[in-house]
């Protein structure tokens, strides 16, 4: 009895292996599209995404040494206090003023875009901390309830990296949102999180998307990588942004290293108002995939740019750097360009073509005790920032 009930597992084993696919639920046809648009990339090769990913080959003395340099290394990578930060005046974002362009800087890439009367977000975190076990904010909570926004037209995610892709803010904005923008296969967990497949729009690299007759954006190349962990590097695409308006110009750079691509996005799609760019972050060791301060700029001069504002820096600690070196090192190569830049605090907002672009704040927060800081002349408890 018990040699019949084996040979008739085996048998029933051999038939479901036969037959898996009829276990396996159909694809429906956005998903179908989905995976033909993927496959059909040239950024795409043997499962992954290969596009401008050229992650330095290291060995693993060299992941010894970069580990080492995480847990001994001292640079004053963390400042002494929490950073000064503004609460954030959420009419800018309101505006009803369809001429106005201002943005709003939430920390590290995430910001709140006005532009001629469209409301846009891009990598936006609003966790203090970016994963389980990851950095928290310099600045301690989010500077403003995030239950004050009400309506966005759209949501702009460069990568799927944790401190780019948050599920908890996707997973709050989804009912408020009415698009979101994301690179090639990013969709797919956008979906698992809850959000409409009709409502996402995955583009690859050069697509341009029409949100309507007067509002114009492209996914543009980058070059970084993708992935929260090893099993899944470079299964989704990333990057940078081109957002157009009937009178503005924006670009968006997500992550980057500096590549001859931002003199091409230049070419094609400059010259640009306000470019938000990548500062921070970076190491020799892992310096193709993000840029010095003073390739930032070079970056910005390539794309043609008027403004300069830097992302990606003094929020949380994710290299080896001093937090205020990016910015210290980025205002002097802009000085000898004669560039201007755009240097908020986190939660301050910038109008364009007003002549406030912000001051030099961290030259006084590096030095400040930890019992007070000083935000705009006045004491501030530290521990109430």
């Amino acid at each position: 009895m018990k040699k019949f009930i084996i040979i008739n597992l085996l048998i029933m084993g051999v038939f479901v292996m036969l037959n898996f696919n009829c276990f396996v639920p159909a694809m429906t046809n956005s998903q179908e599209a989905r995976l033909a648009k993927i496959n059909g990339s040239t950024q795409y090769k043997d499962g992954k995404f290969i596009g401008g990913a050229i992650m330095p080959d290291l060995s693993v003395g060299d992941y010894a040494k970069m580990t080492f340099r995480f847990l001994f290394e001292k640079n004053a990578q963390e400042p002494d206090v929490k950073l000064p930060v503004i609460p954030v005046d959420i009419s800018y974002y309101q505006s009803l003023d369809s001429r106005q362009l201002n943005s709003t800087w939430l920390g590290h890439s995430s910001l709140m875009i006005h532009i001629n009367g469209y409301k846009i977000l891009t990598d936006p975190v609003f966790e203090k901390r970016v994963s389980l076990v990851g950095p928290t904010r310099f600045n301690g909570e989010l500077p403003f309830d995030i239950e004050q926004i009400s309506y966005v037209d759209l949501v702009i995610i460069s990568h799927d990296h944790y401190d780019h892709l948050n599920k908890f803010s996707i997973q709050f904005l989804n009912q408020k949102t009415k698009k979101f923008l994301v690179p090639l296969g990013v969709g797919k967990k956008l979906e698992s999180w809850g959000v409409a497949q009709e409502k996402i729009v995955e583009l690859d690299w050069w697509e341009e998307y029409q949100f309507d007759e007067t509002l114009m954006l492209c996914a543009t190349p980058a070059q970084h990588f993708s992935g929260r962990g090893i099993l899944d590097r470079n299964k989704t695409l990333w990057a940078s942004w081109v957002i157009k308006s009937k009178d503005y110009s924006l670009f968006f750079s997500g992550d980057s290293g500096y590549f001859t691509g931002f003199k091409t996005i230049g070419e094609k799609y400059g010259p640009f108002n306000m470019t938000f760019m990548e500062c921070g972050a970076y190491d020799q060791m892992w310096h193709p995939v993000h840029m010095f301060p003073e390739e930032t700029v070079q970056a910005h001069i390539d794309l043609k740019g008027e403004i300069l504002h830097p992302i990606h820096w003094g929020t949380f600690n994710l290299s080896l750097h001093p937090w205020y070196d990016p910015m210290q090192r980025l205002t002097k190569a802009a000085l000898s360009q004669n560039i201007k830049i755009a240097t908020p605090m986190a939660g301050e907002s910038i109008v364009f073509g007003s002549h406030n672009l912000g001051t030099s704040w961290w030259e006084n927060a590096k030095t400040q005790q930890k019992d007070s800081i000083t935000l705009k002349g006045q004491p501030i408890s530290g521990d109430k920032i």
